[in-house]
């Protein structure tokens, strides 16, 4: 195992939080096997590990979700046995999670108060609030109703919550992953400030780049175990990355000889009007994307991503059928299913409810998407041999991990299951791919095969519209980048001549841009 020694300083202090022998089963499964780790005040410690590494487990073990089956958890060198979050929270202990715990239809103040003891009067919480932003450069308006906020504003809610509570170790789970360039710059800063402050932070992230630049150590967890202990800013992201996974994890190319062939994707002044009061209604829309071509579509989450991936996927249907035409034939009147039927193929964002049926096997989950072509279903009977079959070169080709022959799906970490409902849809060599958020929570080693399949899918002759909240991504695999913002798209511009900066500053709304991407 490689191992990263400590600072001189840490070497002379009492870590505050000492982990020693903590392992977690879940029945014949070893979530976290044998773990030791210490965090130290004052420290920006990165959690690293493929999907299903345990980093998960891991954390809800020192937050008070979940107890170890076996080891100790030391808090300032006394063994505690924390039976929930509120006892962690007393110790000074917060937690922000990737996906936020927010009532939208409550207040900024409402929502911080519904974290805070009982015996504090709401009277007192916008104060309180206030404070806080103004110590750490957080612009939050008390009084505002949270549905109105942006993902960045929303994730503030959350590390305001936590830092009323005074917490010594705060634990971060992919805070990034729904930034523009600028708000992460600006979380940065304030981490610096809270390292700064003496405080320890706990950072998970699948973006290596920004570990390298904030975190002084990292530990890595490989199947349950930590692997190695290393300072991260000596490394590169490939070299983590390979930590991670056990091997070096595959450049993403597009092929050299691409070319690109005529239209096959058309959106023309595409107007929809938003679902329910938090929708975001989508105006005048407009787009063209080539066989051979990925037009990426960036913007933060909430500004009508959700609504375009509906109406290119035939969820919404548009008032007008020419509104939206794959290969010359209007299709905004059809369903899923018949866009389907012109060869069409369609990965959602939440793979775990609406890509996949989480209590249905893989095979049956075959079916969901596939019923209308691929001969799994003839004179009305599902042929389970096909279906089954099918699950199987799924899972060769993806490299999908498992546990049996024809698992549920629910029972594959997120990572295996993005694979799989992403091979799902590739493996019928669609013409038209519309895909949200591709690599959402995915581990660099599946990501990785993820973009590259997109990328071949496109060198074969697909057009391929690609939703992503992140930039890297986009850059990586896009040859034109657009952005959508409070349901309007940008003009959509060459990869290669836009920058990160202009991208975010587009996001946030504060650049303008035509409202065409063609």
């Amino acid at each position: 195992m490689i191992e990263a020694p400590v600072s001189k300083d840490q070497a002379a202090a009492e870590p505050l939080v000492r982990i020693r022998g903590v392992t977690k089963r879940f029945g014949s499964f070893t979530a976290n096997d044998n773990i030791d780790l210490d965090l130290f005040a004052g420290e920006n410690h990165a959690l690293l590990g493929e999907n299903g590494a345990g980093k998960s487990t891991l954390v809800k073990m020192i937050y008070g979700l979940i107890a170890p089956t076996e080891g100790t958890i030391l808090w300032r060198g006394a063994a505690v046995a924390l039976k929930n979050p509120e006892e962690a929270r007393a110790l000074g202990i917060g937690m922000v999670f990737q996906h936020f715990s927010l009532f939208d239809n409550l207040t900024v103040a409402e929502n911080v108060a519904l974290s805070l003891p009982r015996t504090e009067s709401l009277k007192t919480v916008p104060d309180r609030i206030s404070d806080i932003a103004s110590r750490y450069g957080f612009a939050l308006e008390p009084d505002r109703p949270v549905w109105t906020l942006s993902a960045g504003q929303r994730q503030r809610i959350e590390i305001v919550r936590c830092l009323l509570q005074d917490p010594h170790l705060l634990i971060l789970d992919e805070p990034t992953s729904v930034l523009t360039p600028q708000e992460a710059e600006a979380l940065f800063g304030v981490l610096d400030r809270l390292r700064g402050e003496g405080r320890a932070l706990l950072y998970i992230s699948h973006k290596l780049d920004e570990v390298k630049r904030i975190c002084d150590r990292a530990t890595v967890l490989r199947h349950g175990k930590v692997v190695a202990t290393c300072n991260p800013r000596e490394e590169s992201a490939r070299s983590l990355a390979a930590l991670m996974v056990g091997s070096q994890v595959k450049d993403v190319k597009a092929a050299a000889d691409r070319t690109y062939g005529g239209e096959r994707i058309r959106v023309d002044g595409l107007n929809l009007p938003a679902g329910d009061m938090h929708g975001v209604s989508l105006q005048s829309i407009s787009m063209s994307v080539r066989g051979g071509e990925v037009l990426g579509v960036a913007g933060i989450a909430g500004n009508g991503q959700s609504e375009l991936f509906a109406a290119l996927s035939g969820e919404a249907a548009a008032r007008d059928a020419n509104a939206i035409r794959f290969d010359g034939g209007a299709v905004g009147a059809d369903g899923v299913t018949q866009r389907r039927r012109r060869n069409a193929a369609f990965v959602p964002e939440e793979r775990n409810g609406h890509a996949a049926a989480p209590d249905f096997s893989l095979s049956e989950n075959v079916v969901l998407s596939r019923h209308a072509e691929s001969g799994v279903t003839r004179s009305g009977f599902v042929d389970y041999g096909r279906a089954q079959n099918l699950a199987g070169s799924i899972i060769s080709s993806y490299d999908v991990r498992k546990a049996g022959p024809d698992p549920a799906a629910r029972t594959l970490s997120g990572g295996n299951l993005q694979k799989f409902v992403v091979g799902r849809e590739i493996l019928r060599e669609p013409g038209v791919l519309i895909i949200d958020q591709p690599t959402w929570g995915v581990d660099a080693a599946a990501a990785a095969a993820i973009r590259q399949a997109i990328l071949d899918l496109a060198a074969r002759g697909a057009a391929v519209v690609v939703i992503s909240q992140d930039l890297d991504e986009l850059f990586e695999i896009s040859d034109r980048i657009a952005v959508i913002h409070m349901g309007r798209l940008s003009e959509a511009k060459p990869a290669g001549a836009v920058t990160r900066e202009e991208i975010g500053l587009l996001m946030a709304g504060t650049a303008s841009g035509d409202a065409r991407a063609h």
